[in-house]
């Protein structure tokens, strides 16, 4: 097994998905993967999430070990020739307020990394949870948080909460005469707990932070949202897939 470079934890994972064309995700579909749906549809993700106790390689980098992240992904999965699947995800955006996490991720490992200030809010009463993230872009404050009954509870087999929270795999696109292909990461984590959400609010302008493919979509209005509750994660070196594992055809994946 490829061996762990990153262990953290990710809590408190705001997720509100929105139903998009498949043509729209065309120029970030890389090669080998196809689109997964749920129930025939495709769905993006808006993620907001706290990222704490990084560590690479077993190391602790001084003042990068707590950090938000906010992130735009999709889901794709990759048949292998024994016929078993990987699930995984495409990030569209990946917003952290370190400069430092920007540079090592875009430039070792081609992932779609940018630098803003971040921050986040969580609160509870006797009987909910509130969890809030902002960002800035353009020198505007985006958000998205949720108000959750308390009590998480078990993801429902079948749901729409297992299909977003059970991909343990990451591609990405990867340029450069001797890097050119597709990426391939593991990504190991316990099966999450959900909190019931009871109230959404998104405030954030599509179209300015991920371009005109994402203007349509209307924040205030996901069609799903869900709060994950989290747990330590642990990331695995990947590798590239063969050349021979992508299909000529895969752009029909999306057509």
């Amino acid at each position: 097994m490829p061996s762990t470079f990153l262990t953290a934890e990710w809590r408190k994972l705001i997720m509100a998905q929105y139903a998009v064309p498949l043509e729209t995700l065309a120029p970030w579909l890389p090669d080998g993967v196809e689109i997964d749906l749920y129930e025939g549809q495709c769905f993006v993700s808006l993620v907001g999430f706290l990222f704490d106790r990084v560590r690479l390689m077993g190391v602790a980098v001084p003042w990068h070990t707590r950090f938000e992240e906010v992130n735009l992904r999709f889901y794709v999965k990759r048949t292998m020739h024994d016929g078993t699947v990987r699930r995984g995800v495409v990030f569209v955006s990946e917003i952290v307020p370190k400069h430092a996490i920007t540079f090592v991720a875009r430039t070792l490992y081609g992932e779609a990394y940018s630098t803003a200030k971040t921050g986040h809010a969580w609160s509870t009463t006797e009987t909910q949870l509130r969890v809030a993230y902002q960002w800035m872009h353009g020198g505007q404050v985006q958000s998205m948080s949720v108000v959750a009954d308390r009590v998480a509870r078990p993801i429902a087999p079948g749901s729409m909460e297992e299909f977003i929270t059970e991909h343990y795999w990451g591609y990405t696109k990867r340029g450069g005469v001797l890097s050119a292909g597709t990426g391939e990461y593991g990504v190991e984590h316990p099966r999450w707990l959900c909190y019931p959400v009871l109230y959404t609010e998104v405030e954030a302008d599509f179209g300015a932070l991920y371009g005109e493919a994402f203007a349509g979509l209307i924040a205030p209005r996901p069609d799903h949202v869900l709060l994950a509750e989290g747990s330590a994660i642990g990331i695995r070196w990947g590798g590239r897939i063969p050349t021979r594992d992508v299909r000529a055809d895969s752009a029909s994946n999306i057509l």
